[in-house]
Parts: structure tokens; C-alpha cells; sequence
């Protein structure tokens, strides 16, 4: 693929980096800049980038590799931040906007692999895609996601 390519690829999905680095970053300055060592480790790793899967799933492996390398690197202070990653909210009142604070800490305070895990499944992603991406059986996928909740709940009551 040509340069234009890749970049049209990156604009297609840069909802998805952001959202990502939403999870593993708290100011909106160490999230820039994990996006743009995520774009980086993209530009890096393309040429090596067969199409032997999609694009999208070959972007969040990459994407959610570089988070997860860069937090373990920097292993920042974690505070709560305004909004859940990348959704605009309109409209909404103080009680909706404290519980998705309280929901996205909840996500911060979650493992490595159950981040990445709950942020596919927040992207709406099939089991079979987040299989794919993360490299588990489907199954796997839906026993994880209910452990998960199980968490979630508990540290967001």
C-alpha cells in the first residue's frame, strides 16, 4: 500500500486510536502523544502489514500493543477524567455525567488485558473480531467480558 493509503487508513480509524488512548491516559497531553507514538508504531510496522487480516484488526493490535507497552513504560498517576473515551455527550445531567466517571475510573483500575478486552468490546466489536484481535478463542472472549462486568460492577457500586 502507498503512503496516501495508509493515511486514508489512519483517518478511517483514528476514532479508534483515540479510544484507546482514552483508557491509558489521563490528561489530554499524554493521550496526544500516545497517539502519536501508536501512528508512529503504525507507520513502522506497515510495510511488514500483509492484509492477511483486516486493516481495523492489524491497527488495534498494533494500537493497543504500543498503549499497553507505553503504560507499563510510564505507569502514569491515574485520575478520573470527564468523559468516556471519544463518545460526544450532549444534554446530559450531573448524575449521568458522575456515572461515567465513575464507570471509566472503573476501566483504569482493571488489568492490561482487560482493558484492551473491554475497550474492543466498547467499540462494538463482534466476539469473533476481538478473538481475532487479541488472539483467544471466542469463548474465551465471552467468559473474560463476564468476569469483567462482574469487576466493573463491583468497583463502580
Amino acid at each position: 500500500m502507498s503512503e496516501k493509503d495508509f493515511l486514508s487508513m489512519i483517518q478511517d480509524n483514528q476514532g479508534i486510536i483515540h479510544k484507546i488512548c482514552r483508557i491509558y491516559r489521563d490528561s489530554p497531553e499524554d493521550r496526544e502523544d500516545l497517539f502519536q507514538e501508536v501512528v508512529f508504531q503504525l507507520w513502522r510496522s506497515y510495510p511488514s502489514f500483509s492484509g492477511g487480516s483486516k486493516s481495523s484488526t492489524w491497527l488495534y493490535r498494533v494500537a493497543l500493543n504500543t498503549a499497553v507497552a507505553s503504560f507499563r513504560k510510564n505507569r502514569p498517576n491515574i485520575t478520573t477524567t470527564e468523559y468516556l473515551p471519544d463518545v460526544q455527550f450532549e444534554d446530559i445531567n450531573n448524575e449521568d455525567n458522575e456515572r461515567q466517571e465513575e464507570f471509566l475510573a472503573g476501566i483504569r483500575q482493571l488489568s492490561e488485558p482487560d482493558r484492551a478486552l473491554i475497550a474492543l468490546y466498547l467499540e462494538e466489536l463482534s466476539y469473533q473480531q476481538i478473538a481475532g484481535i487479541l488472539g483467544i478463542s471466542e469463548n474465551n472472549v465471552g467468559v473474560k467480558l463476564n468476569r469483567i462486568k462482574v469487576k466493573l460492577q463491583k468497583i463502580v457500586k
